[in-house]
């Protein structure tokens, strides 16, 4: 009997980087989580180091080499930062000379995401974490996409974005420019200061990084759903921006009048409470009618295994197997000091 070949699936996130293996036949067989591989924040080789690190750490709880000869079959990697075409390439590339697999697949980890909600890869998906992204498949290829590179793309909305807004709103509330709200406790709790303008003060002067920011996007959500205005004025712009840009995978894929998967998937659009879900799904009902709208909470990894198993041809039962075995209980956190960011070059 010939031996199911082995599929390394990879999530590489801004914040957190997921790598999982498994066998043809769906069977995981370790999965294990480390610190962000986005290559934007690290660089290309220091990110794919981050995840070469978590390959050998999976390897070995499979007992398997993975790097020593013992190769995958195939390897489906997802990564936050192959924002642009350029980008796909060269990380793929890169991909390819460490040789973690016989073949590899390539792309941004938004389709992660779309893969972990249909199966197939073919949709739409929005994921809101500590960035923002929308990415689009149709079965015969064509691919919706956008920059993603922040304020200088026109995007807002992610997790640094709105711990942003929160750090404003709540100087402005201290000061008596804006109305009264609860963030303005919320921030100076999180960040141990006397006041909201004294973490500002702080990230003026370089004392604390202003990405520290996104840690702040849970409490503007709990705060929403509690009622606070300027903590709901920021969420209902988030919902706002999720819709902009679903409007525009619409509109490149030209699926206005058709049946079209849109996920919505990241930490903070799967803590959104129903009422914002719902702003967003009316949005899309006036977009595309005929869409089926879902909220993801699988992890991306998932959607990577998937890919992995359709790209070795996997059935559907080796699919099932993969979805009831790589939860998020599963996946083992591994002890790795998370390298320095710095620039992208």
């Amino acid at each position: 009997m010939t031996e199911p070949q082995i599929v390394l699936a990879v999530d590489g996130g801004g914040s957190k980087t997921d790598v999982a293996l498994l066998r043809g036949d769906g069977r995981v067989l370790s999965a294990v989580r480390g610190p962000g591989s986005s290559p934007h924040h690290l660089g290309l080789e220091p990110a794919l180091d981050v995840v070469e690190a978590l390959v050998s750490a999976a390897g070995t709880e499979a007992g398997l080499d993975v790097l020593d000869g013992q190769r995958a079959a195939v390897a489906a990697v997802f990564m936050a930062g192959a924002d642009l075409p350029e980008e796909e390439r060269r990380l793929g590339a890169a991909i390819d000379a460490r040789g973690w697999a016989a073949r590899s697949e390539v792309a941004n980890d938004g389709f992660a995401l779309l893969w972990a909600a249909t199966g197939d890869g073919v949709g739409i998906a929005v994921t809101v974490g500590s960035g923002m992204n929308c990415v689009g498949r149709l079965a015969d290829g064509r691919r919706a996409w956008f920059p993603a590179l922040g304020s200088i793309t026109g995007d807002w909305g992610g997790g640094a974005d709105i711990g942003l807004a929160a750090l404003g709103a709540a100087v402005r509330s201290d000061d008596l420019r804006g109305p009264a709200t609860a963030l303005s406790r919320a921030v100076s709790e999180h960040f141990g200061g006397a006041s909201a303008l004294e973490v500002a003060v702080a990230i003026h002067q370089g004392r604390l990084a202003q990405d520290r920011l996104r840690e702040l996007a849970p409490a503007v959500l709990s705060l929403a759903e509690q009622g606070d205005g300027e903590a709901l004025a920021i969420v209902r712009r988030q919902a706002e921006a999720v819709a902009t840009f679903i409007r525009g995978a619409v509109q490149q894929l030209q699926v206005a009048g058709e049946e079209v998967d849109i996920v919505l998937g990241g930490g903070i659009l799967a803590s959104l409470a129903s009422a914002t879900l719902q702003q967003i799904r009316g949005a899309i009902s006036t977009l595309a009618p005929r869409a089926r709208v879902s909220v993801c909470r699988a992890r991306p990894v998932l959607g990577a295994a998937l890919a992995g198993l359709h790209m070795v041809g996997g059935d559907p039962a080796a699919a099932a197997l993969a979805r009831r075995e790589l939860s998020d209980t599963r996946i083992r956190p591994v002890r790795s000091r998370a390298p320095t960011e710095r620039p992208t070059d």
